[in-house]
């Protein structure tokens, strides 16, 4: 076997045992014969995890839980303590395993209590940043409550991954179209469209410094930069004032992984949309198959540099590895 590129994974799962009830509401977006099979590679932080990161070449796994975690839960108080509960335990994981990093599980019912939660995991557990799991209970970030927590990840310099997660309610358009409901295209549009809000609220007009993060080659959004620009300027019927095109906030304020996308055509896109520097190798384990994104990332039609790069450089200088 030839010598593999070293890699960093960031969109890596992990399963807490007091949030699978959370994670089983997605039941409904996975086939019945696949959804336990991922519970037992989701709770094995041991030889079977570290195996499969060795055959790939994966130096770092940045673990982050299934979701959608305490976004769903109802209760805050409920959702304050089992964040922390699930921060502590991946925090006493990474400290046995030093090749295991950390995204934050926070409680976003409480805007205050998660930016605390995300400071105690960035300062004193050794985390990377954070992964929200969507709306939380349909709120979504952009809304001025949340602007003491993106006050808070600013100063920390702490990348927020958007995860895809179920909306609060089903809309009508997968109606009669369960297949599209979920990982084949609803997530997708759930999320880019999450990461729009925060564009089109001014949320980094406030906070020019946040890092925000988007798996699956950015969902469609690299594709879309000119589109956006263009009809911005005519479609604006709210009279809506940015500083900038939403072209040049994805280019300033966003980082995108490969996750559950092997494929060199999205990949040259989102490389030459968003910059080199932009784009970061990931598996989505174990929801997707590491042989093959490592089969892929390998041969994908780019200079051995830019590989370096998405595969751990880029990593490295986002996360501070």
């Amino acid at each position: 076997m030839p010598d593999l590129t070293p890699k960093i994974a960031l969109e890596e799962h992990f399963m807490h045992p007091e949030m699978a009830d959370y994670w089983a509401t997605t039941r409904i977006n996975i086939s019945p014969d696949l959804f336990d099979k991922a519970h037992a590679p989701l709770t094995d932080f041991g030889d079977g995890r570290l195996g499969v990161m060795d055959a790939a070449g994966i130096d770092i796994a940045v673990l982050s839980l299934a979701g959608p975690g305490v976004q769903v839960e109802p209760n805050a108080d409920v959702a304050i303590r089992r964040a922390k509960l699930c921060n502590d335990y991946l925090a006493d994981k990474m400290r046995d395993q030093p090749r295991f990093g950390g995204l934050a599980h926070l409680p976003m019912q409480d805007p205050t209590a998660a930016s605390d939660e995300l400071e105690r995991c960035m300062t004193d557990l050794g985390y990377q940043g954070a992964m929200i799991n969507g709306a939380t209970n349909g709120a979504y970030l952009d809304e001025d409550q949340f602007s003491p927590f993106w006050e808070r990840a600013e100063a920390l310099g702490a990348p927020i991954y958007i995860h895809p997660a179920n909306p609060a309610a089903m809309p009508p358009m997968f109606d009669g179209h369960s297949e599209l409901y979920g990982p084949v295209w609803s997530w997708t549009v759930e999320t880019a469209n999450h990461a729009l809000r925060l564009i089109f609220g001014g949320v980094f007009d406030r906070y020019p410094k946040a890092k925000l993060v988007l798996g699956h080659m950015g969902e469609t959004l690299p594709f879309q930069l000119w589109r956006l620009d263009g009809r911005w300027k005519i479609c604006n019927a709210q009279g809506k004032t940015l500083k900038l095109q939403p072209s040049e906030y994805l280019k300033r304020n966003l980082w995108v992984t490969t996750s559950g996308v092997c494929s060199d055509e999205p990949l040259k896109c989102a490389l030459a949309a968003l910059g080199e520097d932009r784009v970061l190798f990931s598996v989505d384990h174990p929801f997707e198959q590491t042989k093959l994104a490592v089969d892929w990332i390998e041969a994908a039609d780019i200079s051995n540099t830019t590989r370096q790069k998405v595969c751990s450089e880029n990593a490295k200088a986002l996360l501070g590895l």
